[in-house]
């Protein structure tokens, strides 16, 4: 019987909509730590898809880190309680040495590779993870208290991509009090990391504040809704950033925008940033800002100052010329090495180019420009050519065994060669 404060997990009806979303699915991937949230996930999942007449075939993975002793216990705990249920599992381990400092990031990457080849042999392609409730407000109020925009405040979303895997969390609306009961309800005990209760780490900062909070009305439900409107307002925000990068951002074959500055103060701050934003990220190799703040405080002088100088931010040198702002590539920041494209192969050339191989030549070598005389490369496109220096360098070059160039930027002068601008 539902609470009112959490949907009912007994009913079919409210397992059919919130594992909706993976219904298409033909192999669906559950990452299971033994905790009573990940347990009561993998109920859950196991129910939900003896409902249907053709489920997905269901795979648990429970990873030991190496970092306490008990993990491997839970690890085999997790598979006994899989395989009672009749799912497969598999356990996986974090072997070798780890490091002295950034330990919780080399934990998260290892944990994401270890699944996604274990997804990729069982040829699973979503991962559901038990996130609930109370995970979802103590993000909030973590970023929150991070300074984030509307884009971090809505917090955790039902479908992301971490570390290239399809992420499903059918649970954020559930209160984690709900998924500690189906547990005991089916005779199981779950794994106590006691992580989960270090004040050392933030989260459980947080975690601890909660009741506070909720005394005075700011419960996990009301965060949770909190991030539900920060979402909606998020996408409204996203499609008019949409509809100005298209009106006003130009893109040249080197990969090079430029915006005239006059339309970009004209929009509101919050569009004239995500503008910004999408233009750095996609001239500079999508080199995701460590703080919004850096592309907030680079928005605010072009728009009240302009810029005296060039700036560079997110592997992007940003120029103010004749009122338009050019943004390019910045020369030397880690900028692939020469790389071989095989016959009938394709590349992803600094996160900016998709560069194909249509043909079974097997001597052509993509790199960067680096430096070609002005002349010479007008006299190679058949145009003036205005874009800044770094544009030119930072291009990929095709070339063959003979030095030929096949392809230049965005152009291609060979059929045996596609070239292609990302832009998404």
């Amino acid at each position: 019987m539902s609470t009112g404060l959490t949907p009912d997990l007994h009913d079919p009806a409210v397992l059919a909509r919130l594992f909706a979303p993976a219904a298409g699915q033909k192999a669906i991937g559950l990452a299971v730590s033994g905790g009573p949230d990940s347990l009561a996930l993998m109920l859950l999942a196991q129910r939900w898809a003896a409902t249907l007449d053709h489920p997905p075939a269901l795979y648990v993975y429970s990873l030991d880190h190496g970092l306490r002793p008990e993990a491997a216990a839970e690890v085999a705990m997790v598979l006994e309680a899989a395989r009672g249920l009749g799912l497969a599992a598999r356990g996986l381990a974090w072997t070798g040495a780890k490091p002295e400092t950034g330990l919780a990031e080399a934990a998260r990457q290892a944990r994401y590779r270890l699944i996604g080849a274990a997804m990729q042999a069982d040829g699973a392609t979503m991962l559901l993870a038990a996130h609930h409730r109370a995970d979802q407000a103590e993000t909030v109020l973590m970023r929150l208290a991070h300074g984030s925009g509307i884009e971090g405040l809505k917090a955790m979303t039902p479908f992301s991509t971490v570390e290239g895997i399809a992420i499903f969390r059918p649970l954020l609306d559930v209160e984690p009090a709900s998924l500690a009961a189906l547990v005991e309800q089916a005779g199981l005990v779950a794994a106590q990391d006691p992580s989960n209760h270090d004040p050392a780490y933030e989260r459980v900062r947080w975690r601890k504040l909660l009741p506070v909070l909720a005394a005075e009305g700011l419960d996990s439900a009301a965060l949770a809704r909190f991030a539900t409107r920060m979402a909606e307002a998020d996408l409204a925000l996203a499609q008019m950033a949409e509809a100005a990068f298209e009106e006003l951002v130009t893109l040249d074959g080197f990969g090079a925008a430029g915006l005239p500055v006059a339309a970009l103060r004209a929009l509101s701050p919050a569009i004239g940033r995500r503008v910004l934003g999408r233009v750095l990220n996609i001239v500079g190799g999508r080199q995701k800002p460590r703080a919004l703040g850096q592309v907030e405080r680079l928005y605010d002088q072009i728009a009240e100052n302009g810029l005296p100088r060039a700036a560079t931010l997110l592997g992007a040198v940003i120029r103010l010329k004749d009122e338009t702002l050019t943004v390019s590539r910045e020369p030397g920041r880690a900028l692939p090495p020469e790389a071989p494209l095989p016959p009938g192969s394709a590349l992803i050339w600094d996160e900016r180019f998709r560069i194909a191989n249509m043909s079974d030549a097997g001597d052509l070598i993509v790199g960067a420009t680096d430096f070609m005389p002005r002349h010479r490369l007008e006299n190679v496109l058949g145009f003036k050519v205005t874009t800044p220096a770094e544009a030119i360098r930072t291009a990929p070059l095709v070339r063959d065994a003979e030095g030929g160039v096949l392809a230049l930027g965005g152009w291609s002068f060979d059929t045996r060669v596609q070239v292609e601008l990302l832009i998404d």
